[in-house]
């Protein structure tokens, strides 16, 4: 269904158009520096916290005042006039660790299903595979190298895929977490809403949430609604150009479905995750409910629809943190980052949370 921008605004709208990317908003270069900071090792969360809703929450409000909550106090924040919306992606096992048809070890990370038997993936080797290069996964299920494109491979699976990834794939837990997936990192690495398969990363903001604050949020009279939008690895992938401007984002799969577009008409939206929000932007932007996302939001971007954001807190120099300092302010995040340093939260996938509001 195509949807005209005007029917997907929300009490949250500027009533004004908004570029996709590649537009100097502010008619000066930023640079990506001035999104770094300095974080002490420690603080970046191996484990999440023994409960989900034990987090701790950093509620950024309106006037940019900034108080220490817990998570679990979110309920009192959202009344009738609020619409969280949530991603219901589901993360699959992505990693597979295999060999070449020579011996040398191999490790796929399938980042895109196609179809029953072919992927895109990154594979790490020694050397890049050629196309028709065969390697071999899992209990030697043969997978063949078809071509290259751009950072990925195109693969062909002899089984099917989807199948070989829940037997024999491991949790993608991101690069700065350093142990090993462990027994409870799937269930804890999904939130526990996830419905569709097809995600890389796990939509974070949504790892606090338990079955009791779902419910409290609704006994509030707030309506919570759900999108879809695959996280893809390239939300790893770090800014390598040295003007912010400069960068392309990657492409994620997102789909809205009609009851969520029309339960937002008129309402404060609340987005659950940077990836909830990417995926509304999108449509207010395209009037498009399903399709594939490569907004890049950085200062100076207008919103559309979003009132609220809930995130975690974002690595120094990633898209995630200019898209937070495009909602709030650059000024204001960075001190509210300074905050979270002093107060020692925890930081990025298994860390703590943020409420943001503009």
């Amino acid at each position: 269904m195509a949807l005209r921008p005007a029917d997907f605004e929300s009490a949250a709208s500027t009533g004004s158009a908004i570029p996709a990317q590649g537009k100097n908003y502010n008619c000066r270069e930023m640079r990506v520096s001035e999104f770094d900071y300095e974080l002490p090792a420690e603080l970046i969360a191996q484990h999440p916290a023994p409960r989900r809703s034990e987090s701790r929450l950093l509620h950024l409000d309106a006037t940019g005042n900034l108080h220490d909550l817990r998570f679990s106090d979110l309920p009192a924040l959202v009344g009738p006039d609020d619409v969280l919306v949530i991603n219901n992606t589901r993360v699959i096992k992505a990693r597979l660790a295999g060999r070449k048809s020579t011996g040398g070890k191999v490790e796929v990370f399938v980042e895109r299903i196609v179809d029953k038997h072919q992927a895109l993936a990154l594979i790490r080797a020694s050397h890049p595979p050629a196309p028709g290069s065969r390697l071999f996964v899992g209990d030697e299920v043969p997978v063949t190298v078809l071509d290259r494109e751009e950072d990925l491979y195109r693969i062909q699976c002899g089984q099917d895929i989807a199948a070989v990834l829940e037997r024999h794939g491991a949790v993608p837990l991101p690069p700065y977490i350093t142990h090993p997936p462990e027994q409870g990192d799937e269930e804890r690495y999904q939130t526990v809403y996830a419905q569709a398969p097809g995600a890389v990363a796990a939509p974070t903001a949504g790892l606090h949430f338990d079955k009791e604050v779902l419910t409290s949020i609704k006994k509030r009279g707030a309506t919570i609604a759900e999108i879809t939008l695959h996280v893809g690895a390239g939300t790893f992938q770090p800014v390598r150009t040295e003007e912010v401007e400069s960068h392309r984002m990657h492409k994620e799969r997102y789909s809205i479905p009609e009851n969520t577009a029309k339960l937002l008409k008129g309402k404060s939206v609340l987005a659950v995750g940077t990836t909830s929000l990417r995926a509304l932007e999108t449509a207010a932007l395209t009037g498009e409910l399903q399709g594939e996302s490569e907004l890049f939001v950085y200062p100076g971007f207008e919103f559309r629809v979003v009132k609220r954001l809930l995130t975690n807190f974002h690595l120094p120099k990633s898209t995630l943190l200019m898209l937070v300092a495009a909602f709030a302010g650059k000024e204001k995040i960075i001190e509210a980052y300074r905050h979270a340093i002093r107060e020692r939260y925890r930081f990025f996938s298994y860390g703590d949370a943020m409420l943001i509001e503009r």
